[in-house]
């Protein structure tokens, strides 16, 4: 958990001051040294319009974490929501969302955000809005088990005893006792969420150019390593894993902090 915090907080560094301590500007084209490979005047080299690859990664970091967290927040809070609500009332309600739930779950989750993204034009706030959309139904079936399991506890029995409403019942009484279970599908979507922003970007559907970021710059970069030009590839992608497993690696932590508390 050490490890991936300090992995994630180098990277938000990046994001946030990146652009004060970088070698060469991001931007800037230079076609007397394109592609050229790592060296002393290049870390990791050039690009194919001549940039500096290791510039742009730290200043490419921006994009991909603002999109990421604000897509998982959304999702998160929009099915922590749903959770709670499907949770918490038996019946025709929970039976009818959890069909629901089912049925959205059904679709692999790249085909339906591609197919949302086509039909609505790649943007950062489509790409925010589609997979935040896309998560909350993942999120809700996790959330609602969760609630199912506390809804039998005797402080909510005293509660309903005591006269509060099912509202407050919720979100005042429940929500309290599945933090940790929120806030580890938090950051278990979140590693999700880079990689599929990055995936989203490569395929053309995510962040746009001008943008550093890392998914476009691996596919600018995919058709020159059957030349031996693997420099942009490689380290746009390492880049990549390392938020993904900075993320899981959070998560594990947390998980095992809960399960060691119970």
């Amino acid at each position: 958990m050490i490890v991936g915090s300090l992995i994630l907080l180098f990277w938000v560094g990046c994001a946030v001051l990146g652009s004060l301590f970088v070698p060469y500007d991001p931007y800037a084209e230079d076609f007397l040294v394109m592609l050229a490979p790592p060296d002393a005047a290049h870390w990791f080299g050039t690009d194919q319009l001549g940039r500096d690859v290791l510039s742009r990664i730290v200043v490419g970091s921006r994009d991909i974490l603002l999109v990421a967290p604000a897509a998982t927040l959304l999702g998160v809070a929009a099915g922590s929501v749903l959770g709670l609500v499907l949770g918490y009332f038996d019946g025709l309600i929970d039976a009818i969302g959890a069909r629901l739930l089912d049925t959205l779950m059904a679709f692999p989750f790249i085909v339906l955000v591609t197919m949302a993204l086509v039909a609505l034009g790649p943007s950062n706030l489509t790409v925010i809005l589609v997979i935040g959309i896309a998560y909350a139904p993942l999120v809700a079936r996790t959330v609602r088990a969760a609630v199912r399991e506390q809804r039998e506890r005797d402080y909510v029995s005293a509660a309903r005893l005591g006269g509060e409403s099912a509202l407050s019942i919720m979100f005042l009484e429940i929500l309290p006792n599945v933090r940790e279970t929120i806030l580890i599908e938090l950051v278990t979507r979140l590693g999700y969420a880079f990689f599929s922003i990055a995936t989203l970007s490569f395929l053309g559907l995510g962040i746009q150019p001008p943008s550093a970021d890392w998914g476009l710059a691996v596919a600018d970069g995919y058709g020159f390593l059957t030349g031996g030009k693997w420099w942009v590839v490689i380290f746009n992608s390492a880049a990549i894993v390392s938020l993904v497993m900075a993320t899981n690696l959070i998560a594990q932590g947390m998980g095992a902090f809960e399960n060691s508390d119970r």
